[in-house]
């Protein structure tokens, strides 16, 4: 059984940078950097079959002028000639990845078509494509293994357990699984990064000679923010990883001097934190950390933050979101301003590089711009994101809104572009949010 999983190209909408200054232009960040994590743990389930992965993302990042999707698509199929094509679905990328069932349908309709990953999980409705056979929603290593030896033994697929199948007359769910699948615990499967090869360059962050992996210690958050489409995800459950389990995955990642922990935050179980990093000391591991932490538990656990930064912590991405009391409220963040210049004063005593991140609602008008442009520049961190609040599927904002959206294409549901009416002309929203990106300390972008 031959299996193709393809990892999309990313969303080229970005209007933040098409209309920012020149001179802002190169600080704002135009991909995220990272191996496609989920797929190499659906390969590492079906390692006993021939299973091939494409990291289109970091395809295109190597090759610039690569060939169209569509021709390199084609060009995987003629030469692999797979029975199963897999991709994995955000929204911004969604149309990318019909695009790659409808090539695959029109290289080979007998070819079996499975869509899994975050959009399938949270908008399984808008599959509804005749390109798509089967949905895999959740953390589905586990189904879609059995997916796989159902379709070798020529059973019909509407016996395995927990996949939605896209019919004619709709959507059928089989039967669920007998057990739920536990991803961070007993079902915990290392992700397969031997399929990477060919695209390990691409993975840098910054101005890092040396290629960053992902490595997740928990799943799911703790937190609820209304902007956020993790914790509904997980159906706002949390699950975190053994220590042991952690240094296992550490200790075999020797072509990765930097690792990225893909928690939404890393730190939420101070004491696991606390003895994982005991652990790393103890085994010798020496990399780079890259870390998502919130700026009131660096301000609660100071030591931590000091403890972390002599373990080789070199980067932390805090999500400030507003300067405004009311705006944090609005979107449930659960803290406050209060914490923010204290947080960065903590991240910079200890020489971590700090990545502030604030989100802009399209209410602003040029005021409010002023205003928060004069509380960043008074606040500087290293590196700074400023990015647009956008109503993602699945999420308590969009439910909230969802009636206001103009613009549903999405594509541009990456938070650099604007689906609902701006006050201000929308040229202008977009080069104010641009200029605010000069406001940083750092000369580069991650």
């Amino acid at each position: 059984m031959k299996i193709l999983l393809i990892n999309p190209p990313r969303s080229p909408e970005n209007k933040i940078l098409e209309y920012a200054p020149a001179d802002a232009k190169h600080f704002i960040h135009k991909k995220l950097i990272g191996p496609p994590l989920g797929l190499l743990t659906i390969a590492a389930a079906v390692k006993d079959f021939d299973v091939r992965v494409i990291d289109l993302k970091g395809e295109y990042d190597l090759h610039p002028e690569a060939p169209d999707l569509k021709d390199q698509v084609i060009a995987s199929l003629e030469e692999f000639n797979p029975e199963i094509v897999g991709v994995t679905f955000i929204a911004s990328e969604f149309y990318y990845g019909i695009d790659i069932f409808r090539t695959v349908k029109l290289f080979n309709s007998g070819i079996l078509t499975v869509a899994g990953g975050l959009h399938v999980t949270i908008c399984p409705g808008d599959f509804t494509d005749a390109s798509v056979d089967v949905l895999c929603p959740g953390h589905s290593a586990g189904i879609f293994r059995e997916l796989v030896i159902a379709r070798e033994k020529g059973k019909p697929i509407e016996t395995v357990p927990g996949i939605v199948l896209n019919t004619a007359s709709g959507h059928l769910r089989t039967a669920l699984p007998d057990q739920a699948w536990d991803a961070a615990g007993k079902n915990f499967i290392m992700p397969d990064r031997s399929h990477l090869k060919r695209w390990l360059q691409t993975y840098k962050v910054g101005k890092d000679p040396s290629p960053a992996t992902y490595i997740f210690t928990s799943l799911g958050c703790p937190y609820e923010c209304s902007f956020c489409s993790i914790w509904p995800q997980h159906d706002r459950k949390y699950y975190v990883r053994s220590v042991e389990s952690v240094i296992d995955e550490l200790k075999q990642l020797q072509e990765y001097e930097t690792v990225r922990f893909a928690d939404a935050n890393t730190i939420v179980d101070v004491n696991f934190i606390h003895a994982l990093f005991d652990r790393i000391s103890e085994e010798g591991i020496k990399k780079k950390y890259i870390m998502d932490i919130r700026s009131d538990v660096a301000v609660r656990h100071p030591d931590l933050i000091e403890k972390l930064a002599g373990a080789g912590l070199k980067v932390v991405i805090c999500g400030f979101e507003s300067f405004r009391e009311e705006e944090l409220r609005q979107y449930n963040k659960n803290t406050s301003v209060s914490y923010i210049k204290e947080s960065i004063d903590i991240f910079h005593r200890n020489g971590i590089m700090l990545r502030g991140n604030y989100i802009v609602p399209n209410g602003y008008d040029e005021d409010d711009f002023r205003a928060l442009a004069d509380y960043a520049g008074s606040n500087r961190v290293v590196y700074a994101g400023y990015t647009i609040l956008t109503p993602m599927p699945g999420t308590v904002f969009y439910n909230e809104i969802k009636d206001q959206i103009i613009d549903r294409d999405l594509s541009k549901y990456n938070f650099f572009n604007s689906v609902l009416k701006t006050k201000l002309p929308l040229e202008k929203f977009y080069e104010n949010i641009g200029k605010l990106w000069k406001i940083k300390l750092g000369e580069d972008i991650i």
